[in-house]
């Protein structure tokens, strides 16, 4: 049983694909130029504004020895120190951190 069309049907089937097709291209023009503008905003945004240098804080106390302890994690604790003191960090002399189990 072969389905028999006829010019009529096949010439909108035509202008259905070639629609289709012109519909596909122009969405990724649209989305080609919506991407390039947002890449230009975010290197403007960049440029326009320079990097602001935070105050350096005077009077630094110099180093502390971490003993089995993170940098990471003794900073955290060297931060809540010194909101609990509610003294400034500069302020205060870290000799030396570790871990009591």
């Amino acid at each position: 049983m072969a389905l028999e069309l006829t010019q009529q049907q096949h010439n909108m089937i035509t202008i259905a694909l070639v629609a289709v097709i012109a519909l596909v291209v122009i969405i990724a023009v649209i989305r080609k130029a919506v991407s390039n503008k947002k890449a230009a905003a975010v290197v403007v945004e960049e440029v326009s504004t320079p990097p602001e240098e935070a105050p350096k804080a005077p009077g630094s106390a110099g180093g502390v020895k971490l003993h089995s302890v993170a940098p990471k994690t003794a900073a955290m604790l060297m931060a809540i120190v010194a909101d609990k003191t509610g003294k400034p960090l500069n302020e205060l002399r870290f000799v030396s951190i570790k871990e009591v189990e």
